[in-house]
């Protein structure tokens, strides 16, 4: 053995030995049983295996070895250097010129050499993996002799190189990071990048590469150490577009190859680049989630490739995928190897990769223009912003262009000039001579053509060159070396350019450099050998790449095969030189090599390479009908899909769909005449797409949908379901349609189907072309994407949703033929998915719900039906599954309903909608929670239709949830009350259904009952209205809504609708009344209050005043009842507001209105009078004091008819002066009140005279317009100033008391008894005795005032003639008589009656003295009166007077004495017209024409009874409470 191994070394002997050799000992290395080596080694074996990594000091290495320090740990390891440095060496030999000869001895034993060597490396066992004698031998001569016979033209020697290649890639990767760059860059890539090379070359190329690119490992080794290396190539990168390119099949026409050449090229291509991403599929796989276990992208594995899964779990542990090569990852099994390998950290290599592409970016600008990619660089923080940063830069950056730095460096721009020093002191030229270091300096740019910038480089480096060689004595100065440094570039260029014809002789040379040394020369032999060295080797850059390579655009159509090889094969040679010296410029140098293991890096990689990637399978599916071509296309695009899914990058995902989606042909113009098998192929595989990865679709959902939609369409085609797609209309260009039996619709325009006229038997062999789209496997794989939609997580079906809800809105928009193939599919993936958890249930349904509003309110009636019948048979399964408490799921899915019940105004939708929502309360109301808001929003819109038939269906619906299902599940509905009794308030207000309407309100009455039931029900319901306290919810949600809704229809009704809900709003607070709190009456009766508010009443004014008098008044009497039966609780809350209110009304121009409040004000007052309290009366007091302030009709007064106004003369011709007293003939403007009954009623006037609304519209007709207004307020007001004053008198006295007196009055007086003791039993009655003196004072103020105003206006005779010419009240002069009598009446009566009063003590003194003035001021007006008739009008007043003044007691006579004279003549004036009354009696009755005033005064006033010399005032009735 050890004559072996001197054999080896000389590498002369007997090569079958060496074989023998090498291959015994890695056997053993190996541990696998082989040839046995001789006894004598054996012992040492196991020793060897033991120490293989610690043991280094058994034997130090020879001389041979190939560095001083090697050490082996065995003889045999010694050995096997030796053998395989031989090889190396005997591989690298060269053959002889001309075309091999496949049996030279030269080309044999390089063959065999370079088999040998690749059986070593498959074999080679831990020690020779790892130990660093044999990394250091594989680097410095295996490297080396691959990177000349990689080139090699001879195909065997090509070809061994290429798998001693891949075993090192696989094996020893980790140790030769640069080494595997360099084969890359300088063989690989170069073979597939140049059109010189070789078919053969080519194809033996990717044939290796087809094994690199099915390693998982390997592929995402290159991308991290190479791609993500700032300072190495991009390997991946141009791997990729390289395979792209030739997948592509561009370039073919340029190498010369046959068609069956190019396409299995194209194949291999292809088939690379799909192995490329199913590495990155399978590297990432466990970052993907299968919506179903059963389907993955390796589905279609053989069965045999499966068992390999079992053998090698490790592998796939290691992301190695399973057909790849067998990859060992460095486990540490030598210190070496694990120093060499670099920790993998995705972050950190995704910034590399980041700063690498900045700096590429800032390279390319720097080449266009210097400046801009240097300010590139330095924006984004990737270069120094000093001059010697920027200068490090130029010198170590290889990629920049040569004459560009040249430029750069040469401008005389202040900065460049500083970037330049620094960039020439960073040289060092110490040691150097001077032309060394001028070769030197001049390497790194081209010199630029100017002779100023030169001019300055070489001042810089004369400079330069002298500071690093202060030693040297040759030059005098810097001076010296800058001209000799200029010289020599001169004679290189007159030396070495073709353009110079004479050349420059040395003598010349020399004498051109004379003086220059400080005026003496150089040494004439330097100057010599300076000329020799330049002649021989002229100064010039050092060589890069780009110099030797012809770029892609230098290609040049080569003419023959012949001149390719030759071209070939110089290229082949200067590629050799190139790689051989870049090898052994690296096979020093240790660069770590991070084994890869994080599958984030998939991420970067794949958005690097998805263009090239998609470029080669859109092409290859487009203009390459080849089945294999097609399927390898499509396998690419799914593992891209796949790759884009996981990592969530949207924009590739949807390029990759979208790509697949066009080549279905269902979406594209060209139309599915044109289909194929590929075609049908990509159908299925766009199907497994959406199956396996659904998931991760997202918005590319929508193209693979549309796809789905389009397919559905081609089946009904291709199974001659609907041959009247194919022949039918079709849309002309401008829209119209125009038909012909033999022409396309429009439908089938978006699937090809377009032309002329269509042939039958073209459409037969359409069909036929598309069958098998229709085939029972295409129909189950589509079915299966919708069945499976239950697999999708939360986000995934959402987008699933979206966007089938997008393709079935495009079907339903076809103007012709509306298709319902995907609403379909939406309600079964709604069946499908209900049985989700709700929160993803709900987001689905947001969309699905939308949809559904929008297509239940499509134009088309049979698509909203449809629609609608899916929404109620959905709802029905849904609400099966029933709601808990407080849920709002249901309401949610019900909406669409109410949508389209509000926007859908097709009667037979609505009429639908109302069915189906009538046939849920039927058959699921037990299950029905919050969904009850939703159908009562319904049958609110439904309640306000005018179709008799959907009114009485939603009506009927409603009438059985509240009579039988709130009964029933009242719990459960109470969150809907609102809504029930706000839907039953919309059926009142329908004007069109009265039956309806009253109906409604009785429901409404109904609903009351529960709340009075069930007010537990209420407190214990919690919602959103938290806030409320739990004893306030049964008002906040039940009382309240039915009183407001109630009042809502009083608001909006017909007359007698109104007042039926009037009638209920009122019983209801009567009954339930007792049990509202105090602040819950406030709430109540700011609704109530509405009634009056002026702004919400009626703008005309008829109408206006219809609801006055009928809805305001019954309000206003409901109200006083209602305050009357819960006074206790209501007097503090309520009493200000009714005062107000009853002010509100006497203020109202509408004489009903008026009358009333003044009547409800005494009915208030009458029924509670004796409950209130000391501040209640004075509050009263005010309130009448208010409205009495308010009412006196001052106009009266004041009034002046406007300038050049033309009084209308009188209605009848009387003169002026029979006008100017008050007469029989002046109008009291209070005859046209009607006057009160016994019983305070209301009745007919006794005599005939026009009511106060026939008064206003006779001053419509005789007074202008302004005036009209004015007068018909006025007459109003004088009438509640009398009511007013009536009512005082009912209040203090009570109803009637006054009458009886005045007629025991009178009877006396007949029976001349006046001295007879008049007693009205009044002691009991009337609220005098409540009222204290101060406000009985104050009520006696309001009397006399108004007596007053009544006095003076009477007496004002000019104002009256002027009023009446303007058109005020009637035939005769307008007075006010009767308000003149009643209140100076009511005001001596409340007088009298104090002043009699034992209680009263205290006040008589006040009550004597306004008594006396009172008295006083009445006899002294009535002394001064002249007209007879105003004289009787005071008959009954006076007989008051009288009577009350003679039954004051004798002890308290001293009242009467101021009085005397004055009742002297009262009584002289009364005696006179008592004679005059009775005698003319009999004579008036007989002939009325011969009697005189008195009489007619008499009859006027005392009507059919027989009256006595004074008559009453007129009685008014007081509206009873009940009315």
């Amino acid at each position: 053995m050890g004559e072996r191994t001197t054999i080896n070394a000389s590498a002369d002997g007997n090569i079958g030995t060496i074989e023998d050799g090498s291959d015994s000992e890695n056997i053993q290395a190996n541990g696998i049983p082989g040839t046995p080596i001789s006894v004598a080694y054996t012992p040492s074996l196991p020793d060897d295996r033991l120490s293989v990594s610690s043991n280094d000091t058994q034997e130090s290495g020879n001389s041979s070895g190939p560095s001083p320090g090697a050490k082996f740990s065995h003889i045999l390891q010694k050995d096997a250097f030796l053998v395989f440095r031989s090889l190396c060496k005997l591989s690298m030999k060269p053959l002889s010129d001309g075309p091999p000869d496949p049996k030279s001895h030269e080309l044999r034993s390089k063959i065999l050499s370079l088999q040998l060597l690749l059986s070593i490396l498959q074999n080679a066992g831990p020690v020779f993996r790892t130990n660093e004698m044999f990394i250091n031998a594989i680097k410095q001569y295996l490297c080396v002799a691959l990177s000349k016979n990689g080139v090699s033209s001879v195909p065997e020697v090509f070809e061994l190189s290429l798998s001693i290649f891949l075993t090192l890639l696989s094996n020893f990767k980790t140790h030769l990071k640069m080494q595997i760059e360099v084969f890359f860059k300088e063989i690989f890539l170069y073979i597939l990048e140049t059109s010189t090379s070789s078919f053969d070359h080519k194809w033996m190329v990717i044939q290796t590469l087809t094994r690199i690119c099915a390693d998982a490992q390997s592929v995402v080794d290159i991308y991290v150490n190479y791609d993500c290396d700032l300072n190495a190539a991009n390997i991946f990168e141009r791997l990729v577009n390289d395979l792209s390119k030739i997948a592509q099949g561009r370039g073919s026409q340029e190498l010369g190859m046959s068609n069956v050449q190019e396409l299995s090229l194209r194949k291999k291509g292809l088939e690379c680049l799909v192995s490329i991403l199913k590495c990155m599929v399978e590297w990432s796989k466990d970052q993907y989630v299968n919506p179903n276990s059963q389907t993955t992208l390796g589905q279609e594995k053989p069965l045999e490739q499966e068992t390999t899964e079992i053998k090698h779990p490790e592998t796939i542990n290691r992301y190695g995928s399973l057909n790849s090569l067998e990859s060992t990852s460095s486990s540490g099994i030598g210190s070496y190897s694990t120093q060499m390998s670099g920790t993998d950290n995705p972050e950190q290599f995704e910034v590399l990769k980041q700063q690498k592409e900045i700096i590429e970016q800032g390279i390319d600008l720097f080449n266009k223009k210097p400046k801009r990619g240097i300010q590139y660089l330095q924006e984004q923080g990737m270069l120094g912003t000093t001059p010697e940063d920027i200068a490090q830069f130029l010198h170590q950056e290889e990629r920049l262009d040569s004459t560009q730095v040249g430029e750069f460096l040469g401008d005389n721009d202040k900065f460049n000039k500083e970037v330049m020093y620094a960039y020439v002191d960073q040289h060092d030229f110490s040691g150097k001579d001077f032309v060394s270091a001028l070769r030197m300096f001049l390497e790194g740019f081209r010199l630029p053509g100017e002779a100023q910038k030169i001019d300055r480089l070489m001042e810089k480096f004369a400079a330069r060159y002298l500071e690093c060689n202060q030693g040297q004595t040759l030059f005098a100065s810097a001076d010296t070396a800058y001209v000799l440094a200029y010289s020599i570039i001169m004679l290189t260029t007159d030396l070495h350019s073709p353009q110079v014809k004479n050349k420059m002789t040395k003598e010349q040379y020399i004498k051109m450099n004379r003086g220059i040394n400080d005026s003496k020369d150089l040494p004439e032999e330097y100057l010599s050998a300076i000329y020799n060295e330049i002649a021989g080797k002229k100064i010039s850059m050092k060589e890069t790449k780009e110099l030797t390579i012809p770029t892609k655009s230098s290609k040049q159509n080569v003419a023959s095969e012949k001149q390719r090889r030759l071209l070939y094969n110089l290229e082949m040679e200067q590629m050799a030189k190139t790689a051989k010296a870049l090898m052994e410029a690296v096979s020093h140098v240790q660069a770590p090599f991070t084994s890869a293991t994080h599958l984030e890096h998939v991420r970067p990689m794949f958005k690097l390479a998805w263009t090239p990637f998609l470029a080669a399978f859109s092409v290859g599916l487009q203009d390459c009908d080849d089945t294999e071509v097609a399927s390898l296309c499509l396998e690419g695009i799914r593992c891209a899909i796949r790759i884009a899914c996981i990592f969530s990058i949207q924009l590739e995902r949807d390029a990759y769909v979208q790509a697949l989606a066009r080549f279905t042909l269902l979406t594209v113009s060209s139309g599915i005449t044109e289909m194929k098998q590929k075609n049908i192929d990509t159908i299925k595989t766009l199907i497994t797409v959406a199956h396996t990865d659904g998931n991760y679709l997202g918005n590319s959902w929508h193209e693979i949908l549309k796809c789905i939609s389009q397919l559905e369409l081609a089946q009904l085609i291709g199974t001659g379901v609907k041959p009247r797609y194919i022949s039918g209309t079709v849309r002309g260009r401008e829209g119209s349609l125009t038909g012909t039996k033999d022409q396309a619709p429009d439908e089938f325009v978006g699937l090809g189907l377009v032309g002329g006229n269509v042939d039958w038997k073209q459409i037969a062999s359409i069909q036929e072309s598309i069958g098998e789209t229709s085939s029972q496997s295409v129909v189950v794989a589509v079915d299966r994407i919708f069945t499976g939609s239950t697999r999708l997580d939360g986000n995934a079906i959402v987008d699933f949703v979206r966007w089938l809800c997008a393709v079935s809105m495009d079907e339903l928009l076809s103007t012709t033929h509306p298709r319902m193939f995907s609403l379909q599919k939406i309600v079964e993936i709604s069946y499908y998915n209900m049985g989700r958890i709700r929160l993803q249930w709900s987001r689905i349904w947001e969309v699905i719900g939308d949809h559904f509003n929008k297509v239940g309110c499509n134009p088309n009636e049979d698509v909203a039906i449809f629609a609608v019948d899916s929404l109620r048979q959905l709802s029905m399964k849904f609400l099966e599954k029933g709601e808990l408490a407080n849920f709002r799921f249901q309401k949610d899915f019900l909406r669409p309903f109410e949508h389209i019940m509000k926007r859908n105004r097709s009667p037979t939708i609505r009429d639908m909608v109302v069915r189906c929502i009538a046939q849920m309360v039927n058959s699921q109301a037990a299950n029905i929670r919050s969904g009850w808001k939703n159908i009562f929003s319904v049958f609110h819109l439904a309640a306000s239709d005018q179709d008799e038939s959907i009114v009485e269906l939603a009506f009927q619906t409603t009438g059985h949830i509240v009579t039988l299902v709130f009964e029933k599940h009242f719990p459960a509905t109470i969150d809907s009350f609102q809504d029930a009794v706000k839907c039953l308030s919309e059926f009142a207000c329908n004007a069109a259904f009265p039956d309806t309407s009253m109906e409604a309100i009785r429901l409404i009455r109904h609903c009351a009952k529960y709340v009075s039931d069930r007010p537990q029900a209420f407190k214990e319901y919690t919602s959103d209205d938290m806030n409320v306290a739990p004893e306030d919810r049964v008002w906040v949600r039940g009382w309240f809504p039915i009183l407001f809704e109630l009042s809502c229809i009083i608001n909006r009704c017909k007359l007698d609708v109104r007042t039926r809900g009037l009638t209920v709003m009122f019983e209801i607070m009567k009954t339930y009344g007792h049990t509202y709190e105090k602040h819950w009456w406030q709430d109540l009766f700011r609704i109530v209050f509405r009634i009056f508010d002026n702004m919400k009443l009626p703008e005309q004014q008829t109408e206006k005043a219809e609801w006055m008098t009928t809805t305001c008044n019954h309000a206003l009497y409901a109200i006083c009842d209602v305050f009357t039966q819960y006074l206790e609780v209501l007097s503090d809350v309520l009493l200000d507001d009714i005062f107000a209110q009853l002010y509100w009304c006497v203020q109202q121009d509408n004489e009903q209105l008026a009358r009333s409040g003044t009547n409800c004000l005494e009915n208030v007052v009458i029924l509670n009078g004796e409950k209130f309290t000391l501040e209640i009366w004075d509050k009263t007091c005010n309130c009448t004091l208010d409205i009495f302030k308010t009412t006196i009709p001052h106009a009266l007064l004041t009034w002046r008819p406007s300038s050049g106004e033309t009084v209308p003369p009188p209605p009848s011709p009387v003169s002026e002066k029979q006008l100017d007293t008050i007469s029989q003939k002046s109008v009291d403007i209070h005859d046209s009140v009607q006057p009160r009954s016994a019983d305070n009623r209301q009745q007919a006037p006794l005599v005939a005279v026009s009511t106060v609304n026939e008064e206003v519209s006779k001053i419509k007709h005789t007074a202008k317009f302004p005036e009209q207004k004015l007068f018909a307020a006025l007459l109003i007001k004088c009438v509640v100033q009398l009511e007013l004053i009536q009512t005082i008198d009912n209040i203090v006295f009570f109803p009637a008391t006054s009458k009886k007196e005045d007629a025991e009055n009178l009877a006396a007086a007949q029976r001349d008894a006046v001295d007879f003791d008049v007693r009205v039993d009044t002691q009991d009655q009337g609220m005098y005795r409540f009222l204290t003196s101060q406000q009985l004072f104050k009520l006696l103020d309001c009397l006399l005032e108004s007596h007053r105003f009544a006095k003076a206006f009477n007496s004002n005779n000019e104002q009256r003639t002027a009023l009446w010419k303007a058109g005020f009240k009637g035939k005769s002069k307008p007075n006010l008589l009767k308000q003149e009598t009643s209140s100076l009446a009511c005001g001596l009566r409340i007088l009298f009656r104090m002043y009699m009063d034992e209680s009263r003590v205290s006040a008589w003194e006040e009550v004597q003295q306004r008594l006396l003035n009172v008295c006083s001021e009445a006899l002294s007006y009535f002394l001064t009166l002249t007209s007879e008739s105003h004289r009787e009008a005071w008959t009954n007043l006076l007989l008051l007077f009288l009577t009350k003044v003679l039954k004051i007691s004798d002890n308290r006579v001293s009242m009467r004495c101021p009085l005397q004279p004055s009742i002297s003549s009262l009584t002289s004036i009364m005696l006179e017209q008592e004679a005059g009354a009775s005698a003319c009696r009999p004579a008036a009755q007989a002939d009325p024409a011969k009697a005189g005033p008195c009489c007619h005064f008499v009859l006027d006033h005392g009507g059919s009874a027989p009256p006595g010399p004074f008559s009453p005032l007129p009685p008014y009735p007081a509206f009873s409470s009940k009315q």
